[in-house]
């Protein structure tokens, strides 16, 4: 049985009992709606019964029909101006009817009644109403009649002709109506306002009502093995926004406290799981161990605090960014894994969890694979670009499962392409985290990587043949770093920087040896050895003087482990010197403990012997790199590092393969005949 071997040190529990601590207070205090339902599908759960009055909710394509049915029409708004009976009634009042008054009254009569109701001007010069109604503001108060129910100049003639007839013979009225000029007091008294009727038309599409009616509380909403058609859909979906308003918790208090801690305790449980299985030396690096766990947290409450403001923001936020913010630090195997964990609040705070948590995982994986591509410059608007893809592409997904209607819901597809940018836009965030937690990024090992730098213009000026040894190192390790997913930009850095200490004395080295000078010459083989050993600790002095960080001072010390000067180590021996006496033959550095300083390890010293090889055949090669690798394993060099035989043997048969391309053998260019 495998032994379960969890850190002793109560530091690495104690940011997760603050972490469980604080998503304990972020869980909701309301019950969730637990039912899973989809179109099309049987409902399988019991009857359910609405246990309080809730209105129905119209759906985006119903409310979005409605704003357009609303827009295509307008409703003209009008001004009555009562000035104008005013003016007509003082006109008539002066009009002398002798003997036939009787005219006069049923005249005052017609104009009060064409007045009260209103006159439009003729149909030129007034607006059409496509809805054949039209408003009228009076008395401050404005009411909605048919277009029909007003006056025209024409009608209003109508109208006085036809009332002074009933008192009065046609030839006698034709008379006096022409005699006082009766076209006269029919001027229209309704104004157009095309301000208030714009205004008015914009908010009669702004507030349009999101009900459609109410349900009452013990009506069957749904019933046991019914189909979820689109108008049982509709219930269910009002129905669940009802409940997870305003439904409380109906049992004791405690037990919703324990069942939070529980769910809490958990997701916890399961990250410290994630980082124990994936890469159990994070807990040793402290800073990069609470950097993770700051970004879990992060998203953690993110997806808390969006739940209680508004849930429909969930496809604004760049949770995609999490992914990205742990790439620059961590192993593509580690990010997926604790990426996948910091989704998992979003299943128990979103209301339609699960979908977000599909939509932001694929999308997330995809970015991590894509931003290896595009993460410079404007290149990483492209990776904004693909993240934005994949999310409208599972979201269309989910969408077809539920029926067509929804696809045009442009709002969301707007938020999730923001929200894709703000992933470009915060990602800058990485150089603070940076600093805050004393990290390196893989931004930053891309800039140290640099060769016109100082501290490796340096290394070219005064040792050159160690710079170009670099080089070479560095493209084998690269080469080998890639065939077993290790970190790229780590190990290049950490293989132009691990000889650093060779520019303190370099003619101490053969690669850097000036012609005729033997510097060994003189010097005993202990002697000799300890100015060879003496570069790893020359490096790390200058490694401080230049700042340089941690992880690179790790190549520095354990590129050679704790492995002998082999030349001086066998010419000791040979010579009949005391193998009792040997100690100043071994580096007193480190064993490699990741896979990076072991790639970096082999490669160093396989370059070093490759450079010795009088036949470079595929068979001298192949057996130049078992030897050495072969040779490290047996010396125990590689006891403490997480990397497993199988990868060794890939990283063996790409450094064959790279070796066999350098030394390639090439045609002669023969002589032209004079």
């Amino acid at each position: 049985m495998e032994k379960i071997n969890f850190p002793k040190r109560f530091r690495v529990y104690l940011p997760l009992i603050a972490i469980l601590v604080l998503m304990v207070f972020l869980m909701p205090r309301t019950p969730k709606f637990h039912f899973d339902y989809r179109k099309g599908s049987p409902w399988m759960y019991e009857t359910l019964i609405s246990q309080f009055d809730f209105p129905i909710l119209k759906t985006e394509a119903q409310l979005q029909e409605e704003r357009e049915k609303v827009g295509s029409v307008v409703v003209p708004y009008y001004r009555l101006d009562q000035n104008v009976h005013t003016q007509m009634e003082a006109r008539l009042a002066s009009v002398d009817f002798g003997k036939h008054q009787e005219i006069g009254h049923r005249l005052s009569i017609a104009l009060s009644e064409i007045y009260s109701r209103g006159v439009l001007a003729a149909s030129s010069a007034s607006p059409q109403t496509s809805s054949g109604l039209i408003f009228i503001q009076k008395d401050k108060r404005a009411i909605k009649v048919p277009v029909a129910e007003v006056y025209t100049p024409e009608t209003a003639l109508q109208k006085i002709y036809a009332s002074v007839l009933e008192v009065s013979p046609q030839t006698l009225a034709d008379s006096l109506l022409t005699a006082i000029g009766v076209s006269e007091l029919v001027v229209p008294d309704l104004i157009f306002d095309q301000q208030t009727t714009d205004l008015v038309h914009e908010e009669s599409i702004d507030f349009i009502s999101p009900t459609l009616g109410i349900v009452k509380t013990g009506q069957v909403i749904v019933s046991n093995g019914e189909i979820v058609t689109a108008e049982v859909e509709q219930l269910l979906d009002s129905y669940k926004a009802e409940y997870d308003i305003n439904m409380g918790y109906s049992g004791h208090i405690a037990f919703q406290w324990l069942g939070n801690i529980l769910i809490a305790f958990c997701l916890v449980l399961v990250l410290f799981l994630a980082i124990y299985y994936c890469n159990y030396s994070i807990f040793d690096d402290y800073n990069k161990y609470l950097y993770l766990l700051m970004v879990f947290t992060l998203a953690a409450a993110g997806s808390s605090i969006v739940a209680r403001i508004n849930p429909s923001l969930f496809y604004l936020m760049p949770f995609t960014l999490i992914s990205l913010y742990l790439l620059a630090f961590f192993s593509k195997r580690m990010v997926f894994s604790v990426y996948f964990i910091s989704l998992l609040p979003m299943l128990v705070f979103a209301p339609n969890g699960m979908e977000l948590f599909v939509m932001y995982l694929v999308a997330g994986a995809v970015g991590m694979l894509v931003f290896g591509f595009f993460n410079r410059g404007w290149l990483q608007f492209v990776t904004a670009l693909i993240v934005f893809a994949v999310l409208a592409l599972v979201w269309g997904a989910f969408r077809l499962t539920d029926g067509t209607n929804e696809l045009n819901d442009y709002r969301v597809v707007i938020d999730m392409f923001l929200g894709s940018l703000m992933s470009v836009a915060g990602y800058p965030l990485i150089f603070l985290f940076e600093k805050m937690f004393k990290l390196v990024s893989n931004t930053k090992l891309v800039e140290l990587s640099d060769t016109s730098n100082k501290l490796l213009r340096e290394l070219a000026d005064k040792a050159p043949g160690t710079f170009q040894h670099s080089l070479q190192v560095m493209n084998l390790a690269d080469a080998a770093a890639r065939s077993i997913g290790a970190n790229v930009a780590l190990i290049r850095a950490g293989a132009l920087y691990h000889d650093i200490g060779k520019i303190s004395n370099p003619q101490c080295f053969t690669e850097n040896e000036n012609p005729g000078v033997r510097y060994h010459e003189g010097l005993t083989p202990k002697e000799s050895a300890q100015e060879i050993i003496r570069h790893v600790t020359d490096g790390m002095a200058m490694a401080d003087r230049y700042g340089l960080p941690q992880v690179l001072k790790d190549f520095i010390i354990t590129h050679h482990g704790t492995s002998n000067t082999g030349y001086f180590y066998n010419q000791y021996l040979n010579e009949g010197g005391d193998p009792e006496d040997v100690a100043d033959f071994f580096y007193k550095g480190s064993k490699p403990s990741t896979k990076e300083q072991v790639i970096l390890m082999i490669c160093d010293a396989v370059e070093a012997a490759s450079r010795s090889l009088k036949d470079y055949s595929t068979e001298n090669i192949a057996r130049l790199v078992d030897a050495i690798i072969d040779g490290k394993s047996s010396a125990g060099q590689f006891t403490e590092a997480d990397i497993s035989l199988r990868e060794i043997n890939t990283v063996k048969e790409v450094l064959k393969s790279y070796l066999q391309q350098m030394y390639h053998s090439r045609v002669a260019y023969p002589k032209r005949r004079k």
